[in-house]
C-alpha cells in the first residue's frame, strides 16, 4: 500500500503458537478464549508479520520473524508453520537478502529477531542480510547480552551476537528519527527498551506496534501479556499510544494478529477502543 511517498508491504515469516494464558496475563481464559480459541495444548495461533518499507531509495525491513535456524523440537513446541517464510515473502516482491538496506528490530526476542541471522552451508551463523545495517535500542541490546533466568529463554545470542562480528549493528537511544519520516519510538513495557516504528509521509502516519499491542484482541487496556516484564508500564504506554492514534488517525500495524494486519482505532460511547479495517475511510 501507499503511505504518502512511501510504499509499505506486510510480509510474513509464517505462524506459530504460544500459550494463551501467557499471552493474556491476568485476563481469565473464559474471556480471552472468546476471541482466541486455544488448541489441545492451550496454545493460540499468532502471525509473524513483518513490514517492508520502500522509502528514500532504501528497502527497510521491520523485524525478521523466527528465521530458519531452529530444530524440529522447537518447531513442534511452537507449532511453527513457515509457509511462506520471510524469504518467500520478500521474493514475492522480487527482493533478495542482498537487497535489504536497513533492518529495524523492535526488540530482540526470538520471534522478532530470529531471522536476523542464518546458518551457512558450513554451519556458521552469519547475517541473513549481508548489506544491511541492523538497528535496535542500545538498552535492549545490553539487556539481551546480560539476560537473566527470567529472560534468557527469549534472548538467543545466535540471533544478535554474530552481527557484532560483522559490524552491522547500529544503536539508538530513546525516540529517534533515523531517516526522514522513519522514527524509532520507545514503547516500554514488554521489555524496558522495546521500540515501535512510526512511519510518516505527506500527512499520513502508520505505526508498527511490535509487542506493545501484539494483536487486535490486546486493544483493551488491561489485556496485557504475561510475557511483559513491566506490565504497569505497558498499561501507560498503551494508554498514550491509543489516545494519539485515535486523535491523529494513525494506521496501526499488528505483528502477531492471525487475522488482521492493520486498521484504525475508534472509540465507542463508553470510551473503549475498537478497530476498523484499513480498507475503511481514514478517520478525520
Amino acid at each position: 500500500m501507499k503511505l504518502g511517498q512511501f510504499n509499505m508491504f506486510p510480509v510474513t515469516d509464517g505462524r506459530f503458537r504460544l500459550d494463551g494464558g501467557a499471552m493474556f496475563g491476568v485476563v481469565p481464559r473464559v474471556l480471552w478464549e472468546k476471541c482466541c480459541p486455544a488448541d489441545d495444548q492451550h496454545r493460540i495461533p499468532l502471525s509473524l508479520t513483518c513490514l517492508l518499507i520502500q522509502a528514500h531509495g532504501q528497502n527497510i525491513l521491520i523485524d525478521t520473524g523466527l528465521g530458519s535456524k531452529q530444530d524440529e523440537k522447537f518447531h513442534r513446541m511452537f507449532a511453527v508453520e513457515q509457509s511462506p517464510s520471510l524469504d518467500d515473502s520478500l521474493g514475492h516482491y522480487s527482493l533478495f537478502p542482498n537487497d535489504i538496506h536497513l533492518v529495524i528490530n523492535t526488540h530482540l526476542h526470538f520471534d522478532h529477531a530470529g531471522g536476523n541471522t542464518r546458518n551457512d552451508e558450513n554451519g556458521r551463523t552469519i547475517p541473513t542480510f549481508p548489506k544491511a545495517q541492523y538497528l535496535v535500542q542500545r538498552g535492549e541490546f545490553e539487556d539481551a547480552i546480560k539476560a537473566n533466568e527470567r529472560t534468557k529463554a527469549s534472548y538467543r545470542p545466535e540471533n544478535f551476537l554474530p552481527l557484532l562480528e560483522h559490524h552491522q549493528w547500529e544503536f539508538v537511544t530513546g525516540t529517534t528519527e533515523w531517516l526522514p519520516g522513519i522514527s524509532m519510538v520507545l514503547t516500554p513495557g514488554h521489555t524496558k527498551y522495546h521500540q515501535s516504528v512510526k512511519i510518516e509521509s505527506e500527512g499520513h502516519t502508520a505505526f508498527f506496534l511490535g509487542d506493545c499491542i501484539p494483536t487486535v484482541s490486546h486493544l483493551p487496556l488491561p489485556y496485557i501479556m504475561g510475557y511483559d516484564l513491566f506490565p504497569l508500564q505497558t498499561l501507560e504506554t498503551k494508554r498514550w499510544l491509543l489516545d494519539q492514534a485515535y486523535e491523529e488517525g494513525w494506521l496501526l500495524i499488528f505483528e502477531h494478529d492471525p487475522r488482521i494486519e492493520m486498521g484504525y482505532v475508534h472509540k465507542d460511547p463508553e470510551g473503549r477502543y475498537f478497530l476498523k479495517p484499513a480498507s475503511e475511510v481514514r478517520p478525520a
